[in-house]
């Protein structure tokens, strides 16, 4: 390839690095083209699986301020680039290496922040965004219900108080 070539494609890495919420690196090795193309598809969306040449991507990921160890740029790589939900993908990537072990999540990098394998693994199992925000929303409500009951048994206790108080009163006055 020539220079310019991959002065580009270290470019346009880059601004893969930078415009992604994540990116995970796998070792596809073993792999068909059908399976990649499932892979893809179980991705989501909102996110783009790449085979990259492991030289250009350490370089594209250092000029996009990604510290990564270099034990990740081992044997053929490919790179999920995530720009939606990365809980999703690494769902998607975690099912399939299930069912395909020769998918290997190596490692990859959330928000700027280096991840291992088994941190990647983790973020997996965690719901996505959308339960985790109704979840929230719920225990809010719960909570206002809470109060709402709270507020309305003031008054009443106290209106009840004052009856009892009246009552009191009127039977020491009627008793005297």
């Amino acid at each position: 390839m020539a220079r310019p070539d991959k002065a580009a494609a270290v470019a346009e890495l880059t601004e893969q690095f930078r415009n992604s919420n994540a990116a995970v690196l796998t070792e596809y090795r073993g792999l068909t083209v059908a399976q990649i193309k499932t892979l893809r598809r179980s991705l989501g969306e909102n996110a783009k699986y790449a085979v990259v040449k492991n030289t250009l991507t350490k370089i594209a990921a250092n000029e996009a301020g990604i510290t990564l160890d270099d034990q990740l740029f081992a044997g053929p790589t490919a790179v999920a680039f995530v720009t939606g939900d990365p809980v999703e993908s690494a769902k998607g990537l975690r099912d399939f290496a299930k069912d395909n072990p020769n998918l290997i999540i190596k490692g990859g990098v959330l928000d700027g922040k280096a991840l291992s394998a088994d941190e990647i693994k983790k973020l997996a199992d965690l719901e996505s965004r959308e339960v985790l925000l109704s979840k929230l929303a719920g225990a809010f409500k719960g909570k206002q219900s809470q109060a709402a009951q709270l507020f309305q048994a003031l008054p009443s206790k106290l209106v009840r108080t004052v009856d009892a108080l009246r009552a009191k009163q009127a039977e020491q006055g009627g008793a005297e």
